[in-house]
């Protein structure tokens, strides 16, 4: 990996696009730590500092964690990449429900471009909405226990600031991520949450060596270690099918005749159904607090939601948010991958599985095996997603940074940017084929 990054820094084109990234990056971060228009910086902080360790921002954390600590910390860029990601896997969905949005998911570029455009519509909506939302639960002191002067200014005119600027951190975050994509090097959108997660690292690293001493330190760290060789192996892992084609004359030229292999991936879903599952999860709590009054008492059903939705140590938190995790994980995979498309396209350019006929039974044999697989993936997304909160007893910051939905981002968007890193090498230089 470091001969890779190597050699791309030594490419000219290559190395100006690794610095493009790097320097928007920087810039988000710089966003992510810049206060909003009448937030007093110095009571966010204090109250963090009092609430993070228990389970009052417990329910946060996840959110928080994405952004890179901008959301609890109310910066310019608090509702950070969310809004695009949520409004993109609503997009997404929606193909499958609305026969305009499946049309154009089939007309190429162009298609791609008005779905592109629809999705960031919807993300200004969304953050419109976190963004309000944030700032009234802020503003009434629900947002962290016992801080309720963290806005000075708390007139409309104030609040409707804090939210314009919020939603314009949000829309020039999105702006990054598609700049990254288009002229940088990976993913832009997973680059901008790969870093908002490493930047808390080694802050909480540091107040668990401080807070606990050097022993409990290195157990976290060779724990942390053996989650992300375990994640490595999974997310590596796929079902390879043999797939044959078959020769035909076009012309006075033969084609086909080769013989390949389509990629089913044990994870094939990523880490779309954690994300879903927390966001879920959030909406019943964030609805009982926007509901609730300080001088009444709660009624029976925010109770329950305090008592189970809440704190993530609960026994019945833990069973929800894993049978989410499997639940979302059946359902991304069964809307992404069409079994029956794919069958028609390996039919279409003469292309077969040996021992299946093609059409209809390779389509059922796909299914088959797609199901077999989706299942030890969607047990794996659990675990690794519900594991920290077995160690909430201690920081649920620290526990949320050191596993769980951190790690499996943070491998998957670090193995898909050497993998793009190693593809563009390879198209610049055939060294390796000339040896």
């Amino acid at each position: 990996m470091l001969s890779a990054f190597a050699s791309a820094f030594r490419t000219p084109d290559l190395r100006r696009k690794i610095l493009f990234t790097l320097g928007l990056v920087a810039l988000y971060r710089f966003g992510a730590s810049l206060p909003s228009p009448g937030v007093d910086y110095g009571t966010v902080k204090q109250c963090i500092s009092d609430n993070l360790g228990g389970d009052s921002a417990g329910i946060y954390q996840l959110i928080n964690l994405f952004s890179g600590g901008a959301l609890l910390q109310l910066s310019v860029f608090a509702i950070g990449i969310m809004p695009y990601i949520t409004a993109s896997i609503i997009v997404q969905l929606l193909t499958v429900v609305i026969p305009r949005f499946e049309e154009l998911r089939k007309e190429g570029q162009s298609g791609q471009a008005k779905m592109t455009q629809y999705t960031r519509y919807l993300s200004i909506a969304l953050a419109v909405l976190q963004a309000t939302g944030l700032v009234a639960l802020a503003s009434r002191g629900q947002l962290l226990q016992g801080c309720d002067n963290i806005i000075n200014d708390t007139s409309i005119f104030g609040l409707v600031t804090i939210v314009l600027v919020m939603t314009a951190g949000a829309a020039l975050v999105m702006w990054f991520g598609e700049q990254i994509t288009e002229k940088g090097v990976g993913n832009g959108m997973s680059l901008l949450i790969f870093a908002g997660i490493a930047s808390r690292v080694p802050t909480e690293g540091k107040s668990i060596l401080d807070g606990q001493g050097a022993l409990i330190f290195a157990v976290v760290c060779v724990a942390a270690l053996l989650v992300i060789t375990g994640v490595v192996f999974v997310e590596q892992g796929q079902r390879r099918i043999p797939v044959q084609y078959a020769k035909r004359m076009v012309g006075r030229k033969m084609y086909g005749g080769s013989s390949t292999y389509l990629p089913l991936k044990v994870n094939q879903a990523g880490v779309i159904p954690v994300i879903f599952a927390s966001s879920l999860l959030y909406l019943p709590n964030l609805i009982a607090q926007l509901t609730s009054s300080n001088t009444a008492d709660p009624s029976w059903w925010q109770k329950a939601i305090q008592q189970y939705l809440v704190n993530p140590g609960n026994p019945v938190y833990i069973a929800i948010y894993f049978g989410l995790i499997v639940f979302f994980t059946y359902f991304y995979v069964a809307i992404t991958f069409n079994p029956e498309e794919r069958a028609d396209e390996m039919k279409k350019f003469g292309g077969f599985i040996p021992g299946i006929r093609p059409g209809r039974p390779t389509a059922d044999y796909l299914s088959y095996v797609l199901s077999r697989i989706t299942l030890p993936g969607s047990i794996y997304l659990g675990l690794v997603a519900v594991l920290p909160n077995f160690f909430m007893s201690g920081s649920a910051s620290v526990s949320s940074t050191f596993g769980g939905a951190a790690v499996l981002i943070l491998v998957s968007v670090s193995l898909d940017t050497v993998k793009q890193i190693e593809s563009q090498l390879m198209q610049r230089n055939y060294e390796g084929f000339l040896k």
